[in-house]
């Protein structure tokens, strides 16, 4: 049996941008090495969970290991909340939450993500404030900050038990289902939850969507006050003064585990997110640590390379998550997301590459959704998939992007059918 490395780059697939020649910045990134992989193996385009779908990372990651995301997918508050140590019970209401900035009116949205330049630290700072200053009137309540501007949170209900079936205070991210759906368009103001369509009637939507409207409210009352916010303020800086939240769920998904699904195969990941690392952990798979980022590319691109060389030998498989392209993607900053994926075939592939077994290893590249600098946001376009090595056979693909992948021999898949693509290639 050959080893499989699965290198998922979050937000890789794009549309023509004019700027890049009317090229999709990944065809227009200097890539020899993916473009190597690519003429040596197979490549098609992936619908991550299906056609018409806009996805979130969570159900284009769920769906890219193989899991059907309509069947176990039980919302992102979850899953992050679970991979930072919180509990989730059956009844407990779980949201992936953002700092933002909002105007003097609490309503009014300037920066949904505090201009990208709140640090960790400070996060951890304003957090501790919350957790020490807000009350709930019919409930308690954890709230955690992870990564920048991204947070967690968990309420408990005191009277009853919690659902999730409600709406966002996010604008930004809509619901279609269980799904978390990221809008193009939407207005500027924080949004007040509701018990969602065919849920009005829930005393247990209800009370969720109530207690997650004082908390937004009185979260936001601490946030204007803080002293930390005063000081960014004054060194011209935005204030993180309110909590945007989305994505809620009231249990924890109960995935099959992955070694159950694929002959009893061993999978090991390192990701970056708490969404992922969340997947990862509820479906089995070892968390394989890595060092913090440096903040330099060509420092972190190449220790992740070597981390995976030298735990290769450990699993059958790995799962590696690497968020690089989808952040100027959000920004709409095209040249910027060619600059990085430059470097992740430069650092990640080119330090990968010359020392790995590739006769004895199936090597995977594809993205788990397109995040579309022309609107700033995640689309349904396709993304490109390509699988080298082994006994692979090349079908003439003469590069990696998404306009070649179209062309490839392995023509249209759904996001869960690669994982068993992998599986029978590597035998």
């Amino acid at each position: 049996m050959k080893k499989i490395l699965y290198i998922v780059l979050d937000g890789l697939g794009d549309l023509p941008v004019k700027d890049l020649g009317n090229k999709t910045p990944l065809e227009a990134a200097l890539t020899p090495h993916m473009d190597k992989l690519a003429q040596q193996g197979r490549t098609g385009i992936v619908y991550p969970v299906g056609k018409g779908i806009a996805p979130e990372s969570d159900i284009a990651v769920i769906s890219l290991l193989g899991y059907d995301a309509h069947k176990y997918y039980t919302g992102r508050g979850p899953l992050e909340a679970f991979a930072e140590g919180l509990a989730v019970n059956d009844g407990n209401l779980a949201l992936r939450v953002n700092f933002a900035t909002v105007s003097s009116d609490g309503k009014t949205i300037k920066d949904r993500r505090v201009g990208r330049n709140l640090t960790t630290e400070e996060a951890t700072a304003l957090a501790k404030e919350i957790n020490s200053k807000v009350s709930l009137s019919g409930g308690t309540f954890d709230f955690k900050n992870t990564i920048g501007h991204r947070g967690v949170l968990v309420i408990r209900g005191t009277r009853s038990r919690l659902s999730g079936w409600i709406t966002n205070t996010d604008p930004a991210y809509d619901r279609e289902g269980v799904f978390g759906i990221a809008k193009e368009k939407f207005e500027n103001f924080v949004a007040e939850a509701q018990a969602m369509p065919g849920f009005e009637d829930s005393l247990e939507a209800k009370a969720a969507a109530e207690l997650l409207n004082e908390f937004t409210l009185k979260s936001h009352q601490v946030l204007s006050d803080s002293t930390l916010n005063k000081k960014r303020t004054a060194e011209e800086k935005m204030a993180a003064n309110v909590i945007l939240s989305r994505d809620a769920g009231d249990k924890l998904p109960d995935f099959p585990k992955i070694g159950t699904l694929y002959n009893g195969m061993k999978f090991g990941s390192f990701v970056e997110m708490p969404v992922e690392k969340g997947i990862a952990l509820l479906t089995g798979m070892d968390i394989i640590d890595v060092p913090a980022s440096s903040g330099h590319l060509d420092v972190d691109y190449p220790v992740w390379a070597k981390v995976a060389l030298d735990s290769i030998a450990h699993y059958d498989g790995l799962y590696i998550h690497i968020k690089g392209p989808d952040e100027p993607a959000h920004d709409g900053n095209a040249r910027k997301k060619k600059e990085i994926i430059e470097a992740i075939d430069k650092f990640f592939f080119g330090s990968l590459l010359p020392k790995l077994d590739i006769k004895n290893t199936i090597i995977a590249v594809t993205a788990d959704h397109s995040t579309v600098c022309a609107i700033k946001a995640h689309s349904a376009d396709p993304v490109p998939l390509l699988v080298s090595g082994g006994s692979v056979k090349p079908d003439g693909t003469l590069g990696f992007s998404e306009k070649a992948a179209q062309l490839g021999s392995i023509g249209e898949l759904q996001g869960r059918e690669i994982m068993p693509l992998l599986v029978t290639s590597a035998r």
